[in-house]
């Protein structure tokens, strides 16, 4: 939770084109008190405005006012609804506005609002702790631990700055968006919360019912459960289920005795830096990685890697570490987790997850009290969906807490982690469907073995049952199994190699199959034209070996972009020997005329090959 690792080659979701311009509305009539314009502060499709909800920074101690920023995109569809969807990010500390854009073709009939955390990166003030991002980053790098000494330092610099931490919690946070409902003048909405925002959305409800229509909780995460408790055995039981637990346990326990040494780089200063990982460091950063289904489908081949000793895979990781590190604002995340979070687990038992531990020395060092849990509730109609290989929000605990609700069903994804809606397109259309209608019946479901349970819904008398995930395209809207994810590979699919990793960071990397590309070409070309067999036999060659491997490369990132970042298809190997043909050719064609062209050729090959075998593969 402290951070959403994503492999730098991963898009977790490209939103769609936006719609055509349309004149920028004006806000739902109703009351304006408590609401202040402002710019976009990130790009927006047309027809969306900006602006601030000024709340109490503590609604106990009325005083000092915040700015909680927020956008809404009017719905100019013919079919246009009157109820808007309300969505947040989760984190805590996750920012929202940027994906106005994404949920409003989610949504295309409705208004979208979305609504930052309190504290977050487009509210005001925002509560950024740079001190805690650099501690996280000493740790890696020369193991020093100063996380209490950070979050010291990151505590005092922000109560010079007028903030009271107190005043940024669940409980808050829930209520700005009750008050942001008044303030924009809906009679009701549909909420919608992913991971911990869904704490805030149930709070929503429970003090909104008159203007709550319907809850969306993607990744559920209830506060009966005590996650850091729950963290290890979240890990485990996803790497049981995607059958990879002992090659990982293997994994940890070589790299516990041998730590790896990473290159990678500092997102607080831009420079790079050695990070030194450890089995702990590992399990840390699969835990949040595993979150995206691009790493849950290459998860076989990654882990079987590195149980093997091969060290590429860890560069995009750590890479992906330092990108988690700031995008979140690290000061509202602890803030949340130690006064609403941390309370609530007992830390009977160490845990392996560093970020476990350190949180727990960021709220020893701030001291700040526990808030009382909610135990909140809703009436309303709910809709909870999870990923069968969440590691954070497991059906485990998610599929108890729908059932605990009044009127709420629960649907499984297989092949998915966390966030569903984010990569699971048979996801979102449920969930639009299931605001269509929020009452209607809920849709059929079926078990992994494709055969129909007596019942689809998961209230309060439903029997759990086997996992369950959208059986047909009738009741689902989906065309294709499991939602258009990518297909899970096994681990003798990839070729892996770090090579592609550090070509998309520094093209450059690749002038040598660049060069040996172009000289095939020339080859071919002119051999054809000339009449001269070797030497266009030795560019078409050359030119099918990097086809081909254009091809492979152009298969593998079409279906999964994330797995370029731990290697290529197995089929690569062969096309390394068909390019060492084309040399062979070469140096006969070099043998019969010696001509500084064919010598240029022959050099180049065999550089591209010693490339290829020494570095690529």
């Amino acid at each position: 939770m402290i951070t959403r690792v994503l492999l730098a080659l991963a898009l977790t979701v490209t939103p769609p084109t936006p719609p055509a311009p349309t004149p920028t509305p004006t806000l739902p009539p109703g009351p304006s008190a408590g609401l202040e314009a402002g710019p976009c502060p990130v790009a927006m499709p047309p027809g969306t405005t900006c602006g601030f909800l000024v709340a109490p920074q503590r609604r106990d101690a009325p005083g000092q006012t915040i700015k909680v920023g927020y956008a809404v995109h009017r719905s100019t569809d013919p079919a246009r609804k009157p109820d808007p969807v309300v969505y947040m990010s989760g984190g805590p500390g996750s920012a929202s506005l940027q994906l106005t854009g994404f949920l409003s073709q989610m949504f295309p009939d409705r208004d979208v609002v979305t609504i930052e955390q309190r504290g977050g990166r487009y509210s005001w003030p925002r509560l950024g702790c740079p001190e805690l991002a650099q501690a996280v980053l000493g740790r890696l790098t020369t193991a020093a631990d100063d996380t209490a000494g950070a979050a010291t330092r990151c505590r005092a610099r922000l109560e010079q700055q007028g903030v009271d931490l107190r005043g940024y919690t669940t409980k808050e946070i829930a209520a700005d968006v009750v008050a942001l409902r008044a303030a924009l003048g809906y009679p009701s909405w549909n909420l919608f919360g992913v991971s911990y925002s869904t704490r805030v959305m149930v709070d929503a409800a429970a003090a909104d019912p008159g203007g709550t229509r319907s809850v969306l909780l993607d990744s559920f995460l209830p506060q009966s459960v005590a996650w850091y408790d729950d963290a290890r055995r979240n890990l485990d039981d996803t790497l049981a289920h995607l059958g990879l637990k002992d090659r990982f346990d293997a994994a940890v326990r070589r790299l516990d005795a041998a730590p790896a040494r990473v290159t990678t780089v500092d997102p607080l200063r831009g420079t790079e830096v050695v990070a030194r990982l450890d089995g702990d460091d590992v399990a840390t950063v699969m835990a949040e990685a595993l979150h995206e289904s691009g790493v849950i489908a290459v998860s076989a081949p990654l882990v079987a890697a590195l149980a093997a000793g091969r060290d590429e895979p860890l560069r995009p990781l750590a890479d992906a570490v330092g990108d988690g590190l700031v995008s979140h604002e690290l000061g509202l995340y602890e803030a949340v987790q130690c006064q609403d979070e941390i309370p609530a687990n007992t830390y009977a038992t160490p845990s392996r997850l560093f970020t476990v531990e350190m949180d727990k020395a960021v709220c020893d060092a701030w001291k700040l009290p526990a808030t009382k849990p909610s135990a909140a509730t809703t009436k309303a109609p709910v809709l909870v969906v999870g990923g069968r290989y969440d590691p954070t929000t497991p059906p485990r605990t998610s599929r108890p807490a729908a059932e605990a609700l009044p009127d709420a069903r629960f649907v499984e994804f297989d092949g998915t982690g966390h966030a569903v809606f984010l990569s699971n397109a048979c996801a979102r259309r449920l969930m639009a469907a299931f605001v269509e209608a929020p009452t209607a019946a809920s849709p059929a479901t079926s078990t992994p073995d494709g055969t129909t349970p007596a019942t689809s819904t998961s209230d309060a008398t439903a029997s759990p049952g086997p996992a369950r995930t959208p059986a047909s395209a009738a009741s689902t809207g989906c065309a294709v199994p499991g939602g258009g994810l990518p297909p899970r590979l096994a681990a003798g699919d990839l070729h892996v190699t770090g090579a592609p990793y550090a070509i998309s960071r520094a093209p450059w990397l690749a002038a040598p199959l660049a060069l040996f590309a172009l000289v095939a070409l020339v080859q071919l070309v002119a051999g054809a034209l000339r009449g001269r067999a070797l030497a266009a036999f030795a560019g078409l060659a050359g030119a099918a070996a990097v086809g081909l491997l254009a091809q492979s490369a152009y298969g593998l990132i079409s279906g999964n972009e994330t797995a370029l970042a731990v290697g290529l298809p197995s089929a690569v190997k062969v096309y390394g020997w068909l390019a060492a043909g084309a040399v062979a050719l070469t140096l006969a064609d070099l043998a019969l005329r010696r001509t500084w062209w064919r010598a240029g050729a022959a050099l180049t090959g065999a550089g591209f090959l010693v490339w290829w075998f020494a570095w690529f593969l």
